[in-house]
């Protein structure tokens, strides 16, 4: 065989399985695309999570539609955090061009328009499903690796919850876990010594500023009620198709501590809460984690350590975690390690770091005949990319340079009238639009507070308050022996005595 029969039997054998899979396009060999062979991956290994980068501009926003809608039409629900906004039209159906027909016509896969099922989400006051979660929710624990507090600070963090879980205040929101810190420092001192030990007022203080950086970050609008439910992520339309979630980040840019608050909480209250799924046929729901480095670059030890425990644990759930930046480098190496499917696009060489970036990157891959691999990363076309996954018995499949298919939604974003259509027949919309504020630890320490004040003020009102108000008889009474009493009228009595006695 030549080359490139090799070649065809090379991918086919790597990219063939037994159960079900997606299609993201079709191999190339020396710059052409190869029609007879398509680089499929099995829905069995999509819960192994992944890599997708690139340099921007080189289409890895339309290779995540690309899988969405994949996913989507197998049933499997999406959520995507949406960071640049340009996520949305995988709602509306898309439009055959010509240069769209032509590239399937080179990779043998059919062509069709489509739309897809969409819940458009926001962590803010965007319009769409609000996303919230209680402070109770995330535990001493989490919150404390969220603050990056030390492990004093921390201890502090849990005997404030178990306070609270004794005292049964629920900390819902900001405002009630720094109402109880307050409290533990001044008005309940004595208490939470006396039950719980001495708390330095400097530790208090530390959490304190820290949790008013979270605040300032939007974390006020992220704590409260009503807690999203993670089984809204799980839906399925009338269609089959599995929903896709976009939640809309444009606004938080530039509050990573926001965005790794809420992407930590989500997987581990979807780790909680999901069964054990084991070797399932294909996973419950795929998450993708737009502009990944603002959460790795921002985290501290302990939560990239947190971060790469959960990823460990959650696709056993069922749950894939697939992760988007632009250089693979971002991504610790813990956490690389356990991505099974990537998926690179062109990188860009201008500086010596690039070039010394392009290198270790291409050692991340497996080794090929058919590429130089350092070379074809800063040669690839837009929406052209290395592949390498995981085939359905756990081993690495060949890396091939795709052609990717095109989207068969809109390559473009709604429109605003076309948002509010959507948010206006959304079920959760109305579900979560309403913010509760019932009684919590702010609200029952205020009260505690203002009675202990009025108690006090009760007893060191003077005591004659409660005495009887004296009678007229007793008024002059006391009025007359006060007179009759003082120095000037004795000496006046005796003056007249002794006139009188002379007198005589």
């Amino acid at each position: 065989m030549n080359k490139k029969d090799n070649f065809i039997e090379h991918i086919n054998n790597g990219y063939t399985a037994k159960g079900d899979t997606i299609t993201l396009g079709g191999a190339i060999l020396d710059g052409e695309a190869v029609a007879e062979a398509a680089v499929r991956i099995p829905l069995k290994t999509l819960n192994r999570h992944g890599l997708i980068a690139g340099a921007t501009g080189t289409g890895k926003t339309k290779t995540i539609q690309v899988f969405s809608e994949q996913l989507s039409n197998a049933g499997i629900p999406v959520l995507m955090m949406d960071i640049k906004g340009d996520f949305s039209g995988i709602a509306k159906e898309g439009k055959e061009e010509g240069f769209i027909t032509e590239r399937h016509a080179k990779i043998n896969i059919p062509y069709n328009v489509s739309s897809f099922p969409v819940e458009l989400m926001s962590l803010s006051k965007q319009s769409g499903v609000r996303l919230r979660a209680t402070v109770s929710e995330f535990g001493p624990v989490l919150f404390s690796r969220i603050l990056d507090l030390n492990d004093t600070q921390a201890g502090v963090v849990a005997v404030i919850f178990k306070y609270c879980d004794d005292k049964q205040m629920p900390l819902l929101d900001l405002k009630d876990i720094k109402k109880v810190i307050n409290y533990i420092t001044e008005e309940g001192k004595e208490e939470i010594t006396a039950d719980y030990g001495k708390i330095s007022t400097s530790t208090t203080g530390t959490i304190l500023r820290k949790i008013i950086e979270l605040e300032q970050q939007g974390g006020d609008l992220f704590f409260g009620e009503l807690s999203f439910e993670t089984d809204d992520l799980m839906r399925i339309d009338e269609n089959g198709k599995g929903y896709v979630n976009i939640i809309r980040l444009t606004d938080i840019q530039d509050k990573p501590k926001l965005f790794s608050t809420f992407m930590l909480s989500l997987l581990a209250e979807i780790y909680q809460k999901m069964p054990e799924k084991g070797d399932a046929a294909q996973p419950e729901l795929v998450i993708f984690i737009d502009e990944a480095h603002l959460i790795f670059n921002e985290a501290s030890k302990a939560l990239l350590e947190q971060i790469e425990t959960i990823v460990k644990l959650i696709r056993s759930k069922g749950v894939g975690v697939y992760f988007v930046t632009q250089n693979p480098m971002d991504v610790p190496s813990g956490v690389l390690a356990q991505l099974g499917l990537k998926i690179q696009h062109a990188l860009r060489a201008f500086t010596a770091n690039d070039r010394q970036a392009i290198k270790k990157t291409a050692d991340n891959y497996p080794t090929s005949e058919y590429y130089k691999t350092d070379e074809l990363l800063t040669s690839l076309g837009i929406g052209e990319a290395l592949v390498t996954a995981l085939n359905e018995k756990g081993v690495p499949t060949p890396l091939v340079a795709t052609m990717m298919r095109a989207p068969q939604s809109r390559m473009d974003i709604l429109t605003n009238s076309e948002i509010d259509e959507i948010n206006n027949k959304s079920k959760l919309v109305k579900k979560y639009s309403e913010e509760i504020d019932r009684e919590s630890a702010y609200e029952m320490l205020t009260k505690k507070i203002d009675e202990a004040t009025q108690t006090a003020a009760e007893q060191q009102a003077p005591s004659r308050s409660s005495k009887a108000e004296p009678s007229t008889t007793e008024v002059v009474t006391k009025s007359v022996l006060k007179v009759v009493t003082s120095a000037t009228f004795i000496r006046g009595v005796f003056g007249v005595l002794s006139k009188f006695m002379k007198s005589k």
